[in-house]
């Protein structure tokens, strides 16, 4: 089983990331487990998929949080797609999902994600990270505080710095 960071801690990877298909239908559910689902199929399965439960969320970058809206708030798991490096549209959905929308739950960082990313992805209110394969999690893990103090405001420090120093 694959692993993943949660929590700052390394533990057992526990969903199946369903994607849809080349010529854009959805995947079937599987019958027990916890699944992610795709926005679209979510929005389209939406009462399936709350009548089975043990199911989340993923945003690919051009998805809009706005789609879900305060839906979020009331899902246990939202995961989010970081295909690249430089595609930072992630960060910002996630931001979207935490301050606008209320969402508590499980915020997942997926794709190309590892130790120089940690500490932004944080700020913007993810909590789990499933790092890239090639990628250390034990390093990626250190990468979590590579940012111990900041000046600006973000999900995890709401005072900038010169507030918290007054």
């Amino acid at each position: 089983m694959a692993r993943m960071i949660k929590d700052a801690a390394i533990v057992e990877c526990d969903a199946q990331l369903l994607r849809l298909s080349d010529d854009g239908s959805f995947a079937e559910l599987p019958a027990s487990g916890l699944v992610i689902v795709p926005l679209a199929q979510y929005l389209a399965q939406k009462s399936a998929l709350i009548s089975r439960g043990d199911f989340g969320v993923w945003f690919a970058p051009d998805d809009e949080p706005e789609s879900l809206g305060a839906e979020a708030a009331s899902l246990a798991l939202i995961a989010v797609e970081f295909p690249a490096f430089t595609d930072g549209r992630g960060f910002s959905i996630g931001r979207v999902l935490r301050e606008r929308f209320g969402f508590v739950g499980e915020l997942r960082a997926f794709g190309d994600v590892f130790k120089d990313t940690m500490g932004y992805l944080r700020r913007c209110g993810f909590n789990a990270f499933v790092v890239n394969g090639d990628k250390s999690l034990e390093d990626a893990l250190l990468g979590l505080n590579d940012l111990p103090e900041v000046y600006q405001t973000g999900i995890d420090q709401r005072q900038p710095l010169f507030r918290r120093r007054a």
